[in-house]
C-alpha cells in the first residue's frame, strides 16, 4: 500500500470514529511480556513471589484480566518458572506467545522463527486449556527488516489464527531491572529512589508522545496498550504507575477491548531495521514524526550502580 492509499485510509476511519471517541473517554490495556522469566531477581526473592508481589499490586487496583506473553524455554532451565505462570493463572489471567524463546525476527532466518513461534504453543495449550491464547507478541518489536520476511510472518500468524497484540506506549520498562537489583544489593537507597522516579517520569513522558502521535495521524486518541514487563522493580512502582494512569483520565481494559478501536485495523507495511511501536510504525509509513527514542536515556538507565 503506498503513502496515498494510507494516509486516506487512516483518514476514512478518523471520520468515522471521532464522535465516538470523543465520547468514549480514554481507555488504555497493559501488557506484560517475557514470562516467567525477565532479568535478575533479588537475592532471596523467588520468580513466583515476584511474580505474586505484581499481580497482587495489580488486583489491589482492580486492574481486568490482563495478557501475559510467555518464553516457554525458561519452563526447561528455571526452578520455578512453572510456579510463577501458575500464580499468573490462578488469578484468572490469560498468557499468549512471545516465541519459544524470544527469538530476534530480524538476526535469524524466517524459517527459525516460524519453528519458535510453534514451538511455544504445548506450553500455552496446556496452561490455557480451553481458553484464548491465540494473541502474538513480537520480541523487541521488530516485526521484520524485509518486506519478504514481514509479510511472511504476518501470513504465518494469519495461518495459525493470530491477532497481533500491538504497543502504542512503550517507555522502555526493561531497562529498569538490572540497575534495580544492582542498587537493591548495593544498597544504595538513593539511586533506587532516583530509578523510581525515572520510572515514572518517562512514563508520563510516553503516554504524553503517544497522546501527540495518535492526534497527528488520526485527529483524535485512541485507545491506547501500554507495554511492561515482569522485572523486579515492578512491585515498587506499580502502584504509582496505575496511580499516573489514571489521573491521566484513562480507564485500564481488557486487550480486546483496546484493539477494537479501528486505529488497529489498519497495516502500516513498512519492514524496518530497528523494532518500534505501532504509532511510529505508522507515522513512518505516512512521513510524520512518531513517538521520540532517545538511546542515550536507556543507556544512562542502565548505568545506574555499575
Amino acid at each position: 500500500m503506498n503513502t496515498k492509499h494510507l494516509a486516506a485510509l487512516i483518514a476514512c476511519i478518523t471520520l468515522s470514529t471521532i464522535s465516538q471517541s470523543a465520547r468514549a473517554g480514554g481507555e488504555m490495556a497493559l501488557t506484560f511480556d517475557d514470562l516467567p522469566a525477565h532479568g535478575p531477581v533479588p537475592h532471596g526473592i523467588s520468580r513466583t513471589l515476584l511474580m505474586q508481589q505484581i499481580v497482587d499490586a495489580l488486583e489491589r487496583a482492580k486492574v481486568p484480566p490482563t495478557y501475559g506473553f510467555i518464553n516457554s524455554t525458561a519452563l526447561e532451565t528455571g526452578v520455578d518458572s512453572l510456579d510463577a505462570l501458575q500464580v499468573w493463572r490462578s488469578a484468572g489471567w490469560p498468557l499468549a506467545n512471545h516465541t519459544y524463546s524470544h527469538m530476534d525476527l530480524h538476526a535469524n532466518p524466517f524459517e527459525a522463527f516460524r519453528a519458535d513461534v510453534i514451538a511455544n504453543e504445548a506450553a500455552l495449550e496446556r496452561l490455557m486449556e480451553d481458553e484464548d491464547w491465540r494473541w502474538f507478541r513480537y520480541p523487541y518489536l521488530r516485526e521484520g527488516d524485509t518486506e519478504e520476511k514481514r509479510n511472511a510472518v504476518r501470513e504465518l500468524l494469519r495461518e495459525r489464527g493470530y491477532r497481533i497484540a500491538q504497543v502504542t506506549i512503550d517507555f522502555q520498562d526493561w531497562a529498569y531491572n538490572e540497575p534495580y537489583v544492582r542498587c537493591l544489593e548495593k544498597r544504595d537507597a538513593e539511586s533506587i529512589s532516583e530509578l523510581q522516579q525515572s520510572y515514572l517520569q518517562r512514563a508520563a513522558q510516553n503516554i504524553d508522545a503517544s497522546e501527540q502521535a495518535a492526534r497527528r495521524l488520526y485527529g483524535r486518541n485512541i485507545k491506547h496498550v501500554m507495554l511492561l514487563h515482569v522485572g523486579a522493580l515492578q512491585p515498587t512502582v506499580l502502584p504509582q504507575l496505575l496511580s499516573l494512569i489514571e489521573q491521566r483520565g484513562y480507564k485500564i481494559v481488557a486487550l480486546e477491548a483496546a484493539q477494537s478501536d479501528p486505529a488497529y485495523s489498519i497495516d502500516p507495511g513498512v519492514p524496518l531495521p530497528y523494532g518500534t511501536n505501532l504509532l511510529t510504525q505508522m507515522a513512518f509509513a505516512v512521513q510524520q514524526p512518531g513517538v521520540p527514542y532517545v538511546q542515550a536515556e536507556v543507556d544512562s538507565i542502565q548505568q545506574m550502580c555499575r
